[in-house]
């Protein structure tokens, strides 16, 4: 009975550990996707939610109104409640791109044998936004050191070449997860092309 009640949260932690994986060894992580069955589903569930919520905020980061919030002279900003604002709007975003992109995703790829349901759609499109996700520690903390508060106001020091910079770099994060995303669907797709050759 305690081995059955650990074994749970033994999956949940490597599902964990494969959110990282993921963006240095792709290829082994898209193949333990390949098990869509309920458990292994539930095991995925706190890796899928911290990888939905993380790329949600550098998502909504870059939204032109997160870069105007302190020109709102009706509300006394400070970094607490930006961070509140920035957590529970990413929040928002990335769970909405999840469920709707997800489907989206399906709808385009399962007439092509790609996915197998969209629950597997959904979580393929999670684990491939590892490296938007990424960028919420690597370029983020690097820009408010440089531009600090003018970050979130118009008309600041973040113009011009440095952040066009900014902003190349976060779309090479982009383009990354995308990659993350074609690998994946290409490796599902591949174990149910050995499926079905096995079944003929």
């Amino acid at each position: 009975m305690s081995a059955r009640a650990e074994l749970p949260a033994s999956d949940e932690r490597v599902w964990l550990a494969r959110a990282v994986l993921v963006l240095v060894s792709p290829r082994a992580v898209f193949v333990a996707l390949r098990d869509d069955s309920e458990e292994e589903a539930r095991a995925r569930s706190e890796a899928v939610l911290a990888l939905v919520l993380l790329a949600g905020i550098a998502s909504v980061l870059w939204a032109p109104n997160v870069g105007r919030i302190l020109d709102d002279r009706f509300v006394q900003w400070d970094a607490l409640l930006i961070a509140v604002v920035v957590f529970f709007g990413g929040a928002i975003y990335g769970i909405a791109a999840y469920w709707l992109g997800g489907l989206v995703l399906h709808a385009a790829v399962s007439p092509f044998g790609l996915t197998r349901s969209y629950r597997q759609a959904r979580q393929l499109l999670a684990f491939a936004a590892a490296p938007v996700a990424l960028s919420l520690f690597l370029v983020w903390p690097v820009r408010l050191a440089v531009y600090g508060e003018d970050v979130f106001r118009s008309g600041g020091s973040d113009r011009g070449a440095g952040n066009s910079a900014f902003v190349v770099v976060e779309l090479l994060f982009v383009a990354w997860a995308v990659c993350l995303l074609l690998l994946g669907l290409a490796t599902v797709r591949s174990n149910a092309a050995s499926s079905s050759a096995g079944i003929s």
